[in-house]
C-alpha cells in the first residue's frame, strides 16, 4: 500500500494492509523530521519505519490470530505486509524529467510527481460517448434549479477537509477553491456554517460547494509555494480561477424528489483513486463545444476557442435518517443508470450538477491538486457539498423541480 510523502520530501510505502496500522502519523513524523531525514537515511530507518513496521506487525497477528479461531487459514505470506520502506521523493515515480511528462523545467508534471504525456488526449480524437439517459416517466420531477454562487474570485482556499478530516489542519494535502459558504475550514461545524457569510446570489443558500483547485505550470509560483496543501505536498504552479461556475439542481427521472435535510454532506468522485480502485471515481472532464465526448481518466486537449470543463454530478439519492456515515458514502446513492430509480429504503433528493469552465492554453501544462501519491491523475478529481439551504428556500427549489418549473 503506497504512502503519500510527507510535505515534498522522503516517503513510505508498505506492501500492504492493515490500514488499522497505515501511516498517518509517521507522514506527521516524517513532515515534522524533514530536515533531520534528508540529513541521515538511518533517522528514517530508526526513528520512523522501524517503529511502524513493529506496530504494523501487531496488528498482522491480531487478524492472522482471528482468522484461525474462526477455522479459516490464514493467507500465506501475511507475515510480510508489515514490511515498510523509505523512498526518496522521485524514486519510482512517472514524470521525473525522463518520461515525456510535461512541466516546468522543475523534473517535469507537478514538481516531479506527474501528470504525464499519457494522462492528456485531443478532445476531438473522442467519440461521443455520454449515452442514452434513463426514460422521463410520468412522475418524473422535471424542473431545474440554478443557484449563482460565483467563481471564487476572492480567493478563498486552504487544503482543509472538514468533511473526513474535521478538527485536522491539511487533512487534504492539496488545496480546495470554495464558493458559497465563507466559513468552511476544518473546524467548521453545523452552527459556525449556518452563521458563515456566502458568496451565493440568495444569501437563503449559505451552502459549501468546494472542489480541487487547478493549476497551469507557466514557471510561476503561487503564493503557497512552500506552503502545506501547496508546494509541501508537491502542487504547484498557478492557482487558476474559473472563467464560470454553473450550479443546477436536478430532479428524478421517474418519481418527485423530497427535500434535502440541512448539513446532508455529498462527496463525490474519489480523491485517492489511483490507488483505491476507479469504483468510486465519477469527475468528467471535457471541452465547450464538445461536451458529449467525456473523459474519466484524462485530461482534455482542447482546440483554440474551445475551454476545459469539469463536470461533477453528484449523488442523488438519500437514506432518509442521515446526513453522513462512516465512510461518507453510504447514507447516500446514485440512482439506476439505466430506471432512474433509487435503491430500495432511499428517497430521491434534486441532484446538484456542477460545471467548472476554465480557459488554459491548449497544452499539457494544467492539472487539479490532489494527495501526493495520486500523481495528479484526472481519475483522482471529486467534490463536495455541504447543504446549508435554509428552510424556506430549500422548499422552494423542491417545489420548483417537482413542477417541471426552471428556477434560480
Amino acid at each position: 500500500m503506497r504512502g503519500a510523502p510527507a510535505g515534498g520530501g522522503a516517503g513510505v510505502a508498505c506492501d500492504g494492509p492493515p490500514r488499522a496500522a497505515m501511516h498517518p502519523e509517521a507522514y506527521r513524523r516524517l513532515a515534522a523530521s524533514r530536515d533531520a531525514a534528508a540529513r541521515d537515511p538511518r533517522f528514517v530507518r530508526d526513528d520512523i519505519l522501524t517503529p511502524l513496521n513493529d506496530d504494523r506487525a501487531v496488528v498482522i497477528e491480531r487478524i492472522r490470530l482471528q482468522i484461525s479461531r474462526s477455522g479459516g487459514r490464514p493467507p500465506a505470506g501475511i507475515d510480510s505486509l508489515a514490511t515498510c520502506t523509505g523512498r526518496s521523493p522521485d524514486a519510482g515515480r512517472p514524470g521525473n524529467g525522463n518520461d515525456g511528462g510535461n512541466g516546468s523545467g522543475r523534473g517535469g508534471g507537478q514538481a516531479g510527481n506527474g501528470p504525464v504525456a499519457a494522462d492528456y488526449v485531443d478532445i476531438r480524437s473522442v467519440r461521443a460517448n455520454t449515452g442514452r439517459l434513463p426514460r422521463v416517466q410520468r412522475n418524473a420531477s422535471r424542473g431545474t434549479f440554478t443557484t449563482r454562487c460565483g467563481t471564487n474570485r476572492n480567493g478563498l482556499f486552504n487544503s482543509d477537509n472538514v468533511i473526513v478530516a474535521p478538527g485536522v489542519r491539511n487533512g487534504a494535502h492539496h488545496m480546495h477553491d470554495y464558493v458559497g459558504n465563507q466559513a468552511n475550514d476544518a473546524f467548521a461545524d453545523d452552527r459556525t456554517l449556518a452563521r458563515g457569510a456566502t458568496t451565493c446570489r440568495n444569501q437563503g443558500d449559505r451552502s459549501s460547494y468546494y472542489w480541487p483547485v487547478l493549476r497551469v505550470q507557466n514557471g510561476q509560483d503561487e503564493a503557497d509555494a512552500g506552503a502545506d496543501g501547496g508546494g509541501r505536498d508537491r502542487n504547484v504552479g498557478k492557482i487558476q480561477t474559473p472563467s464560470s461556475v454553473t450550479l443546477e439542481f436536478v430532479g428524478n427521472p421517474r418519481s418527485p424528489v423530497v427535500a434535502m435535510p440541512r448539513f446532508l454532506r455529498i462527496i463525490t468522485g474519489d480523491a485517492k483513486a489511483l490507488t483505491n480502485g476507479t469504483g468510486n471515481a465519477n469527475a468528467s472532464w471535457s471541452c465547450t463545444g464538445f461536451e458529449d465526448r467525456q473523459l474519466k481518466d484524462k485530461y482534455p486537449l482542447c482546440p483554440s476557442g474551445s475551454r476545459v470543463v469539469r463536470t461533477f454530478r453528484f449523488q442523488s439519492c438519500w437514506d432518509g435518517r442521515n446526513t453522513d456515515s462512516a465512510n461518507h458514502r453510504t447514507h447516500v446513492a446514485f440512482v439506476d443508470p439505466r430506471t432512474g430509480a433509487c435503491p430500495s429504503g432511499f428517497r430521491a433528493v434534486p441532484q446538484l450538477v456542477q460545471r467548472i469552465v476554465y480557459d488554459v492554453a491548449p497544452r499539457r501544462n494544467f492539472a487539479v491538486d490532489s494527495f501526493p501519491e495520486q500523481l495528479h491523475k484526472p481519475v483522482t478529481d471529486h467534490g463536495d457539498f455541504i447543504n446549508v439551504f435554509d428552510r424556506q428556500l430549500m422548499q422552494r427549489l423542491t417545489q420548483c423541480l417537482n413542477r417541471g418549473q426552471r428556477c434560480s
